[in-house]
């Protein structure tokens, strides 16, 4: 049976001691896709993606780059770092879904993935709140770690 992290010798929540671990180089990249329907995603597009409440993917990039600067906060046994960089790439992909990929690097003794996949998270949550207005027939289909380094593990999605 593996052995969870996040639980102490006597089975009780609790932070991970990377009290000994060393500082290195850590990177994730995390994905979100968002899916419209079609007649209010080729709205949006004629328009640039702006509503009446501003424009649609950079209200979303600028969410989600907050939201990775709060994973902490938002995830209880989430250590609170900072981070070096933390970028967010909003593409509509060739069947009409919109990816977002959220990019953060650290110089730390821990990983960097929750804030990732917090950034694609939320970024695809503000996407779902400035449309709802036009369609609640919105989907946030998946959000996945895509890839991490610098860690114990590498990881890359194939």
């Amino acid at each position: 049976m593996t052995n969870f992290s996040h639980l102490n010798t006597k089975g009780q929540p609790g932070m991970v001691n990377v009290g000994s671990k060393k500082i290195t180089h850590r990177k994730a990249v995390a994905k979100a896709v968002v899916i419209l329907p079609r007649n209010i995603l080729k709205a949006l597009q004629k328009d640039d993606f702006k509503t009446k409440k501003g424009s649609v993917f950079q209200t979303a990039i600028i969410a989600g780059i907050m939201a990775a600067k709060k994973t902490g906060d938002l995830i209880p046994l989430c250590h609170p770092i900072g981070m070096d960089n933390c970028e967010i790439e909003i593409e509509i992909n060739s069947q009409d879904e919109i990816e977002i990929y959220c990019t953060a690097e650290i110089e730390a003794k821990t990983g960097i993935e929750m804030e990732a996949l917090t950034g694609a998270s939320v970024a695809a949550l503000t996407i779902y709140d400035m449309c709802k207005a036009l369609s609640h027939d919105i989907v946030i289909k998946e959000i996945k770690l895509i890839e991490k380094s610098g860690g114990k593990n590498d990881f890359k999605r194939e």
